[in-house]
Order: structure tokens, then C-alpha cells, then sequence
């Protein structure tokens, strides 16, 4: 059975995009040798991917025309969406955890990607549908933003081991398992 798994880039201080989802500081990063082939050999795992509405808005504003996800896609929002032509989007609304088994059962023996935003990804952790952490920080100080889990403090502190660390022209990936 897959993992519920948040791969994400942040900054230094913790954000993962600036306020109204600026991301070309992390862009900027994108040609760093190594980076794309661990991303590759993630997404290869991936049989869902999960994401809030305004990620989904940032895609489709940013790659218009085209839809870069094969599998199937759910968008947790509370707006209207229409999906691209072809594409398996669906558009739901309401809590996280009373959709893990269908995001299981759609990812198969694979993995359930949690694209972000920060807020969603909280509500993953909140739920404790966070099974593993891959964050690559970049060498960058936004000084405010789009936080990493969304700015939402836990009932309950979930624990987590190291499991890897890979170093790559003063970036640094870090991920983490479930303890």
C-alpha cells in the first residue's frame, strides 16, 4: 500500500510560495542537476495526487492548455472549478479525512502525492494522513508567505525520523518517514 507523501521546495524560513503564490525564487532553482531526477523517480511512485483550489488555479493560470498530471487528480476547495478537457480531476469539498480511503483506493498500490498548498498539507498532517515529508529548501529568505504546513498548530505533535539527505548546489532535500 502507497504513502500519503507532501514532496514540496520551501525556503529557508519555512514558506512555500510568497503571498499570491509567487514561486520564480524557487523556479530559479529548477535547472539544479540532480533535483529534476529525484522529483522523476518520486512522481514515478505517485498514483493520485491531491491539491487545494488555489494550486489548482495557480496550474491552470501558469500551463495553460495543458494538464501535467496522468493520474487521477482531487481538488479540495471550497469554489467553483472546471476541470481541463480529458483530464481526471475531481472537485470535492469537506474534510480531508473523510476522503483517505478514496484517495487510497485511486492511487492503488502507489503512492497519494500532496501537492500543497500549505494549508491543505496541514490538514493532512492534522489528520494524520502524513506518512512521509520530502522538503528540498532552497537558499532563499522569502520573510513571510505561503507557510509550509500552512501556519496550523497540531493537537498532537507528530514525530518523524531522517530517512535521507541529499545535498545539491546549496540545496538540500530532507526526507522524512513516520515514526
Amino acid at each position: 500500500m502507497g504513502e500519503f507523501v507532501y514532496y514540496v521546495g520551501a525556503s529557508l524560513d519555512g514558506y512555500i510560495a510568497q503571498d499570491g503564490g509567487g514561486l520564480a525564487w524557487l523556479e530559479k532553482f529548477n535547472d539544479v542537476e540532480g533535483l529534476g531526477e529525484s522529483y522523476q523517480t518520486f512522481e514515478d511512485r505517485v498514483g493520485c495526487v491531491v491539491m487545494g483550489g488555489e494550486t489548482y488555479d495557480w496550474i491552470r493560470e501558469h500551463h495553460p492548455g495543458e494538464w501535467s498530471y496522468k493520474v487521477p487528480c482531487w481538488v479540495f476547495t471550497h469554489h467553483e472549478h472546471t476541470a481541463p478537457e480529458g483530464a481526471d480531476v475531481v472537485i470535492v469539498r469537506g474534510d480531508v479525512a473523510e476522503f483517505a480511503g478514496e484517495l487510497r483506493r485511486d492511487a492503488g498500490d502507489k503512492d497519494v502525492y500532496i501537492v500543497g498548498g500549505g494549508d491543505l498539507a496541514g490538514q493532512f498532517l492534522s489528520a494524520g494522513l502524513v506518512d512521509r515529508i520530502v522538503v528540498t529548501h532552497v537558499p532563499v529568505v522569502l520573510g513571510g508567505g505561503v507557510p509550509l504546513f500552512g501556519g496550523r498548530a497540531l493537537e498532537n505533535p507528530r514525530d518523524y525520523r531522517l530517512a535521507g539527505v541529499s545535498e545539491r548546489a546549496g540545496t538540500v532535500e530532507l526526507d522524512y518517514r513516520l515514526a
